[in-house]
C-alpha cells in the first residue's frame, strides 16, 4: 500500500514485474478495526485492473516485519502505526532555520530502536550552520549520518549521492518536524514527486505542514523506496519498553542482562550498568547517551 486519502487506499499490484499498476481500494468490513497503513502488504479482491473509476477491496493485511509507532503524548495509551515494513528511519533535522531539536531526535531514535529499524541522521541546511557540534553529540551512539547543503536556488548541492547510497535497495521512512527540508530531499531523490516545499516562519521557527499524509515513492531505477511522512511537532513514546531500546546497544545489553535487577529502567542508582562500564566493558559516553534516550520517554518533547 503506497498512499491513503479519505478512506481510499492506493496499492501497487505486481511491483517489479513490468506489469505493475496502481489500484484504488477500500477496506473490507471483515478487517474490523485493523488499520491499514502505508507500507502494508495486502490482499485484494474485486477489480484490480487499475482502470479509472474501478475499486478493489482490501481483505487481508499480511504480517508486518516492522511497525514505526508513536503516541500523541507520553500519557496516551493509544499508539498509532505510522508506516509498516520499512527497514530504515531517516531522521531529517535542519542545522538552522529551524534550529535543531535534540530531544526530538532522541525520541525518534528511540522509536527506531523500538521498531527494529536502522536509524540514519540526515542533517540539512549545512550552508547555514556547521554540523560538527550536532555530529559530536550523537557520535557515541554510532548512528550513521549524512550532511546536505543547498545551492543559491534552494536546491541541493552536497550529500545527495551519499544519501542515495544509504537508501539503495531499502525501504526508508523520512521523519522530521515541519520546515527541516524533507520535501526538498524527496524532490531531489524523486524528481517527479513534486512534493510541496514549505517556508519557515521567522517568528515561530516553525514550518507549514506541506505533507498531509504518508506516501511511498519508488526511487529512480527501482533502487529502493522512500516513504515521506507529514511533519510532526511531538513524538509520544508511551508504548516503548526500555528493553526495546537497550537491546539496540549490544555492549550495554549484555551488562543489563548480567547485572541489572529485574525490570530495571537503567535510570536508578540500583542499575548495574554503572559497574559494567567501570569494569571496562563499555564506554561512559555510550551509557550516558543511552540514559538520555531512555529519559526522553519520561519527559515532554520539545
Amino acid at each position: 500500500m503506497i498512499a491513503v486519502d479519505r478512506g481510499r487506499y492506493r496499492c501497487l499490484v505486481d511491483p517489479g514485474t513490468g506489469d505493475e499498476r496502481g489500484v484504488t481500494a477500500m477496506r473490507a468490513r471483515e478487517l474490523g478495526r485493523k488499520g491499514v497503513v502505508v507500507g502494508d502488504r495486502v490482499a485484494l479482491v474485486g477489480d484490480v485492473s487499475g482502470e479509472p473509476d474501478t475499486l478493489a477491496r482490501i481483505v487481508r493485511v499480511e504480517p508486518r516485519t516492522s511497525s514505526l509507532r508513536r503516541t500523541a503524548d507520553d500519557t496516551d495509551p493509544f499508539e498509532r502505526i505510522i508506516v509498516a515494513n520499512a527497514g530504515q528511519l531517516v531522521i531529517v533535522t535542519a542545522l538552522a532555520d529551524p534550529e535543531p531539536r535534540p530531544r526530538m531526535i532522541d525520541r525518534q531514535l528511540v522509536a527506531a530502536y523500538d521498531a527494529g529499524m536502522d536509524p540514519l541522521l540526515c542533517l540539512t541546511k549545512a550552508d547555514l550552520a556547521d554540523a560538527a557540534e550536532l555530529v559530536a553529540e550523537y557520535a557515541p551512539l554510532g548512528v550513521p549520518y549524512i550532511v546536505t547543503r543547498r545551492d543559491e536556488r534552494g536546491g541541493l548541492r552536497g550529500g545527495l549521492d551519499e544519501l542515495r547510497g544509504h537508501l539503495a535497495g531499502r525501504t526508508s521512512v523520512l521523519v522530521g518536524h515541519s520546515g527541516v527540508g524533507k520535501s526538498t530531499l524527496v524532490n531531489a531523490l524523486v524528481p517527479d514527486a513534486e512534493r510541496a516545499v514549505s517556508h519557515v516562519n521567522a517568528v515561530t521557527g516553525r514550518g507549514r505542514h506541506t505533507s498531509s499524509s504518508a506516501i511511498a515513492l519508488e526511487l529512480p531505477g527501482g533502487d529502493g523506496w522512500i516513504i515521506d511522512t507529514p511533519g510532526v511537532r511531538s513524538f509520544g513514546l508511551a508504548h516503548v519498553e526500555p528493553a526495546n531500546v537497550i537491546n539496540a546497544f549490544e555492549d550495554l545489553a549484555e551488562g543489563a542482562a548480567e547485572r541489572c535487577p529485574p525490570h530495571c529502567d537503567h535510570l536508578q542508582e540500583s542499575c548495574g550498568l554503572d559497574g559494567w562500564v567501570a569494569g571496562g566493558h563499555a564506554s561512559r559516553a555510550r551509557l550516558d547517551s543511552l540514559r538520555r534516550l531512555l529519559a526522553s520517554r519520561e519527559g515532554e518533547a520539545e
